[in-house]
């Protein structure tokens, strides 16, 4: 059965035009990543900090940059792997319109893909912005202070907190972002999902407004999610092998 459905995503690749890729965190654990709610999830083995109380404690905001330091989630160090590889070559094909993606890790575009073809709906961890005058701060800079004063410096230009680039627990959406990923999910003619739970909305509800407005859809994820029955082509294998194999080079 396994083979029959590559073989009709296979199909579907080649005969769509408009294809946009829906990413989540089972496409980066082979980069070495590890996923958020899967049994084995940073979630179940470490609380997430809310944002309210990352800018409302200096305590809480140490604790956050300790964990970003850390070498299980030093994320800006990890590299693309065949899975982000095969979307890069879907790309240069000009059949890949665009990649939403609720991953921070930036491997869409170490492997290729350019910024403007990648929407990042929970922001990037791979860098840091002023929450106020929203200047950038790179993250090799920042390792380096806190490593020798054990906090991260408020911004130099107006005083204000530093933070990752990523949408936390209890922040708002960024609204640009949606907007983009919605306009892209209602255009296109083929949606593929890339090891997503699909429990995280507003993102997860982006399959259903494609199949909406007419497209088809497949996932390729671990475990069954509760949107399964959307989708035309349904594989529960590893996801860079799946695309090594039908987006061949």
């Amino acid at each position: 059965m396994s083979q029959q459905e590559i073989n009709l995503l296979a199909r579907l690749l080649d005969e769509s035009e408009k294809i946009v890729a829906f990413t989540g965190a089972g496409i980066s654990t082979d980069s070495g990543i590890p996923d958020f709610r899967g049994p084995k999830g940073v979630w179940n083995t470490m609380k997430p900090i809310q944002f309210h109380d990352f800018i409302s404690s200096e305590s809480v905001r140490r604790e956050s940059w300790k964990r970003k330091f850390s070498g299980e989630l030093n994320i800006y160090k990890a590299r693309p792997n065949i899975g982000h590889a095969a979307l890069a070559r879907l790309y240069d094909r000009g059949k890949l319109q665009s990649i939403i993606t609720q991953n921070v890790d930036g491997l869409h575009q170490l492997a290729g893909v350019p910024d403007s073809h990648v929407v990042e709906v929970h922001g990037n961890a791979t860098f840091a912005t002023c929450l106020s005058c929203e200047r950038r701060y790179e993250l090799g800079a920042l390792e380096e202070f806190f490593k020798e004063h054990g906090f991260v410096h408020d911004c130099n230009e107006c005083g204000g907190i530093i933070k990752t680039a990523t949408i936390s627990f209890g922040q708002a959406m960024p609204e640009v972002e949606m907007r983009l990923a919605e306009q892209h999910s209602m255009e296109c003619d083929f949606f593929l999902v890339l090891g997503s739970s699909l429990v995280v909305y507003p993102a997860a509800g982006l399959p259903q407004l494609a199949k909406t407005h007419g497209a088809r859809l497949a996932i390729i994820n671990e475990q069954d999610t509760d949107l399964d029955f959307l989708f035309d082509v349904k594989l529960r294998m590893n996801i860079g092998e799946v695309l090594a194999e039908v987006i061949a080079k």
